[in-house]
Formats: structure tokens, sequence, C-alpha cells
């Protein structure tokens, strides 16, 4: 089969783009289409995506357009409707939720359009977004105004949503979105999850560990702010996104530690030597990063929303807190007892969510449906 891979744009690297890789594992032939590619700000894993095969809509002389990625959500969609992929068998979509517009390509008859959806657009249907709209002057004057091209975005999305096949959802949790907002059922296959051969008999290190993509609905500011209150070492890893890294720093007080962007062997070691993995986040869509603290056979303590209700069991792999305050994750920490968790517990329960099973559940899904689709149409 002739398979293509669209992705949202290529500027960071995050849960989504660690589905795109392992899509690409699969079929590594596959040329991938995004709307912006920036390997300069990919991190560590820049040398590592080079080598695929990335096809820009926007040329990467063009270097404005990086900056403008919210403004340019008004014109993704021309060019997205202005992407031809009728040559190809199978089109997979990975829609980030950045753009609305990736599943208005052309496709022809026969060819099976299946869309991986990490979320519809959070922006779009009032989820929390990293854009610091609290710091913004006449942010109600612009909420007013915004309701306008929104609108219009929601109808564009929803009309995109209507080309697609399959949909398949990161989790339980964007499979209810789907249904809400697009009126479709949707398959769910968890995202994947590096488990390697971790050494489950270790000690619990002496610190808290917090990070992965910082964003302000990842709301890492909670663990700051409580273990500033209870003076408890906090690591923090990761790239900071829209001013949110300097804010964090300035509240930080000296039992925290900022690490910055980390490659793959120091965030295994940061996992492996801390106490408990600490994630505040907000709706979070999936949450790969609470998984791979339970790899390492490591708690988590994460706030009760999101995805995260489909990975984390209370009292055995770890903790809920029930508001995304301090008051409330304060109340968390000072209840939490490392020794009381398994490490064979939370390497099992991450074992569910591996690379390899998701691999094998989109091979399995694409191959099904590829040829439903072609039976269908001949």
């Amino acid at each position: 089969m002739r398979i293509v891979l669209v992705h949202d744009y290529l500027k960071e690297y995050g849960g989504a783009e660690r589905v795109l890789e392992a899509l690409h594992e699969i079929w590594p032939k596959a040329p991938i289409f995004t709307f912006i590619y920036a390997p300069q700000y990919l991190g560590p894993h820049q040398e590592r995506l080079k080598k695929w095969k990335v096809k820009p809509l926007i040329p990467q002389w063009f270097f404005p357009a990086v900056k403008l990625i919210s403004p340019l959500r008004l014109l993704a969609p021309l060019f997205f409707k202005n992407l031809d992929l009728s040559d190809y068998d199978v089109v997979i979509v990975s829609a980030a939720g950045t753009y609305v517009s990736p599943n208005l390509i052309k496709t022809k008859p026969g060819v099976s359009h299946i869309c991986y959806c990490h979320t519809p657009p959070r922006y779009l249907y009032g989820y929390p977004t990293a854009a610091p709209w609290d710091e913004v002057k006449w942010r109600r004057v612009l909420k007013i105004f915004g309701q306008v091209p929104m609108h219009f975005l929601r109808l564009i999305d929803f009309k995109a949503a209507q080309k697609v096949d399959y949909f398949v959802a990161n989790s339980q949790n964007t499979a209810s979105r789907i249904a809400k907002f697009y009126r479709r059922e949707a398959t769910v296959i968890y995202p994947p999850v590096n488990i390697k051969k971790r050494l489950i008999k270790t000690k619990s290190g002496d610190y808290f560990l917090a990070g992965g993509r910082l964003a302000r609905p990842k709301r890492v500011d909670l663990a700051i702010e409580a273990c500033n209150e209870l003076q408890l070492p906090l690591k923090v890893y990761g790239r900071a996104f829209a001013g949110y890294g300097e804010q964090l720093k300035k509240m930080a007080g000296s039992t925290v530690e900022f690490l910055g962007e980390v490659n793959e062997d120091q965030k295994d070691e940061l996992y492996r030597n801390c106490q408990a993995y600490i994630f505040p986040a907000e709706e979070e869509d999936f949450g790969i990063s609470p998984v791979e603290a339970l790899s390492f056979g490591k708690p988590v303590i994460a706030l009760r929303q999101g995805g995260v209700l489909e990975t984390i069991i209370a009292g055995k792999t770890g903790e809920f807190f029930e508001k995304p305050t301090v008051e409330s994750l304060l109340k968390a920490l000072r209840n939490f007892k490392a020794e009381k968790y398994q490490a064979e517990d939370c390497f099992n329960q991450a074992k569910k969510f591996s690379k390899e099973r998701f691999q094998q559940e989109i091979k399995s899904f694409v191959k099904k449906h590829a040829r439903t689709t072609r039976s269908r149409d001949h």
C-alpha cells in the first residue's frame, strides 16, 4: 500500500510527535506532509527527525511563519484544502489539535482517510491552552471579537471531520470529545510509550519530578508552589512555551531545580531516581509522561481530570488530587508515602501502553480498514 502521513506542524516534540515517530517506524518510506517544519526547534530530537522525508506546506525559508503559528490558523485551511493526496492508498492524519484543517486534504474514492486524533483543537472548544490570555491587555475585548473567526473555524473543523473515513482516538477521553464535537465514533488506540527493560527493584529517590512540555495547561506552577510550601526537592525538565518558563522560575524556591530540555537517556535517569512524578495538567488529552514514570516503577500524583483517569490506579500506582489548586495538591503531598507503592504494580500498568502494542494495533487497524474501503468502493 502507498501510505502517506500528515501532521499539523513540526516545531516541537511532545506526545503527538512521539506518535508520529512510531507511525513512521512502521512505514519508514511514507512521506510526511506538515504545515510548518522547523527542525531547529526540536532540541535533542532534531538530528533523528531530520532523516524523515518531510514535506512542509510553507517553505522552510519562510522563518517568520514559525513565530506566527497562532495567526496562521486562519490560513491553514487553505493550504490543507489544496493538498492533493489522491495518488496514495492510505492517508493517516495525525491531528494534534493545533490546526483545524489537516483533514481537509483531497483524496479520491478508494483511498482510506484515517485520522489519529490527539484532541479536537482545544482553543476552539473551551479547554485550557498555552496562550497567556490572563496577561493580555484588553483580553475581554479581544475575546469578544475573537468569537467571529472562532465560529467559522469551528464550522471548518466540523466539515473537515466529516471527510474522515475512520477516527482513532488516543484515549476514551478524546473519543468522547470526538463524539461531542464531530458527531463521529472513534476507536481508541492508546499512544506509544517506550517501555524498555526497566529495573523494577529501584530505590525511591529523594526528589519529586515534573516536566515535559512546559505549557500553561500542564500547571507545573502548582507543583512548584506546593513544593515551595513543604520545602520538598523538585526537579523540572522540559522546554517552556509562551513565557511560561520565566514565570515558573520567578516563583521557584530554593528546593526547585530547572533542567531545561533533556535527551531520552537523561530523562530516563530522572525517572529512575525520583520519588514520584507530579502531573497537575488540566484536562490532559492522554498524558504520556505519567505512563513513562510508571514504567520505571514510580507512582504518579495527578490531578483527577482527563486521560490520567485511564492510566493511574488510585492507591496502587499513584494518587489523585481533586482540584487544580495548591491547597489540593498540598493535601496529596502531605499524605503521600512512597513505600506504599510496589514498583512492579506500576511497571505492569505501564506495559499496557507499550510502543509494541500501539504499533501492532495501528497496523491491524490500517490493514483492516484499507481493505474495507477498497472493497466498498470497487
